[in-house]
């Protein structure tokens, strides 16, 4: 395995009926990080690896669909499965971190080694080296690159069409680009015609339409999508695994 992705959670600022908040799982063959923790989306994270085999976490922003299950994760170290000084990875950012300080009352400490990034930060979690760009968002909220032996995946987290992909640099194998709205609006969000536009201008080779909507059609977000790139179009669905 070289680097793959597993949607745990795509659903765009709340779930539907079945569906979880954005959460995904990044693998190589030693390493397994959490990437965003959507309400619902830690559950599903426990369909595909051990808790005690989580080497690290990572956190875009502070808006509550993408870290809430975070809280819920404290409670599993420390009484489910014995390990309440795990200290895992985390990295997030400041707003992320005094959310969640205020929501558990305290410390993330001794379960996380918390570390406040931004979008200079450079970081590696097991064999995964990761890098961000402030994306165009109300909050401070970062897009995350991640690359492991020649192979990457790119995020957007939510943005609006302000941010381009490209700012993550070039050899991107594999981008998850928000689809929120089925429209343009003044929203801070995009259309999946807008993903396809900045996965073209950022030369990607596949693309992945997450956060959509509830209720939004998959079949015509990805038509969208496909009449500005070109590269292998698929729309995220809970447990769909891609790999690099």
């Amino acid at each position: 395995m070289s680097l793959s992705v597993t949607i745990l959670g795509c659903s765009g600022t709340y779930a539907g009926p079945g569906g979880a908040c954005s959460g995904y799982l990044l693998r190589s063959a030693t390493t397994n990080v959490w990437l965003d923790c959507g309400p619902g989306s830690f559950s599903n994270l426990q369909r595909h690896i051990d808790l005690a085999d989580l080497h690290g976490i990572v956190c875009s922003h502070s808006h509550p669909d993408h870290w809430l299950e975070l809280p819920v994760a404290v409670n599993a170290f420390r009484y489910g499965i014995g390990r309440p000084d795990a200290r895992i990875p985390l990295l997030w950012t400041a707003e992320t971190a005094d959310a969640f300080h205020v929501v558990n009352r305290g410390s993330s400490s001794p379960t996380f080694a918390s570390t406040v990034v931004d979008e200079t930060a450079r970081r590696t979690i097991g064999d995964i080296e990761f890098s961000f760009s402030q994306t165009d968002h109300p909050v401070e909220t970062l897009a995350v690159r991640a690359d492991h032996d020649g192979s990457s995946i790119a995020y957007s987290a939510d943005t609006g069409d302000g941010w381009s992909l490209a700012s993550l640099g070039e050899g991107i194998d594999l981008a998850l680009v928000e689809a929120t709205l089925d429209e343009p609006s003044a929203i801070p969000h995009l259309t999946a015609e807008q993903a396809g536009s900045k996965a073209r201008e950022a030369g990607v080779a596949s693309l992945v339409l997450t956060h959509l909507a509830p209720g939004s059609d998959p079949d015509a977000r990805r038509a969208e999508a496909a009449t500005v790139f070109d590269g292998p179009i698929h729309v995220a669905e809970i447990d769909q695994t891609h790999e690099t």
